[in-house]
């Protein structure tokens, strides 16, 4: 007992100053209300989604181009940039990898999601040299039909907003959907784009997915370029402004995406 005692009390003396008291549901409350404010914040952003899926063994492949931008009347919407005919031949993409494409693996965890979530301390943890929380998220039930983010993320001490995602998408599908579906574990990376807010950047996934008769090993890059804030028909970002069907700018130069 004294042993036990004893090295938990030089772990606690060697924490940073900024994680040696931290009340876990405080730290959950106040970054729960900032990712509320990002994620309002965020659709009001056009941007450039690229995606690139890969079946390592085969050599199939599957890239979509598009931009989130917005119509003359205001309307949010996403317009292909470039959509090669796809060449996968051991896997086909379903209702379930668009919405983890779109909702899961940029995953925003607000105010208002934090009652579907059982969420856990996981203690601190640095990424990039920035002073992080670190929390366990799962989902405390499947609504068929949803998908939901199980997980770790690591939340900025400072800005307390989330700055790395590592999990993958869950959820229980809806009668007379496909079943035996494999979904890949994929890491997501956010940067401070306008200052304020960390906005997803890069989603990494290299995982073998496991389906009742084979096995089929996967890598896929998903990046978020040229974020540029939409205000009426004009949307300005470091003076640059995008054209005036809302697409964002081709002589912007996009960000460079964290990896790892």
């Amino acid at each position: 007992m004294r042993a036990i005692l004893l090295s938990t009390v030089i772990a606690i003396l060697r924490l940073p100053a900024w994680a040696a008291d931290v009340n876990p549901q405080e730290v959950i409350q106040k970054f729960a209300a900032k990712e509320a404010e990002f994620a309002e914040a965020r659709n009001n952003y056009t941007y450039r989604q690229t995606v690139k899926l890969q079946e390592l063994d085969t050599g199939g492949e599957w890239s979509l181009v598009e931009d989130v931008i917005f119509s003359p009347e205001g309307k949010r919407m996403e317009k292909v940039v470039y959509a090669p005919v796809p060449s996968l031949r051991q896997i086909l993409l379903t209702p379930e990898d668009e919405q983890d494409l779109r909702n899961v693996q940029p995953f925003v965890l607000t105010t208002a999601e934090i009652p579907e979530y059982d969420i856990e301390y996981a203690g601190p943890e640095k990424v990039d040299e920035i002073g992080c929380y670190t929390f366990n998220v799962k989902p405390k039930k499947l609504t068929p039909g949803k998908r939901y983010f199980e997980g770790k993320i690591w939340v900025d001490d400072r800005d307390m907003q989330i700055v790395k995602t590592d999990g993958k998408g869950v959820g229980e599908l809806k009668r007379g959907s496909s079943k035996g579906q494999a979904f890949p574990r994929f890491e997501t990376y956010r940067e401070q784009i306008d200052g304020k807010y960390w906005f997803p950047t890069y989603t990494h996934a290299d995982d073998t997915l496991h389906f009742k008769d084979s096995s089929v090993r996967i890598r896929m890059t998903v990046r978020y370029q040229d974020y540029k804030r939409y205000e009426g028909r004009s949307t300005i970002k470091y003076g640059d402004v995008v054209n005036d069907n809302g697409a964002p700018n081709s002589s912007s130069q996009p960000s460079n995406a964290k990896k790892k």
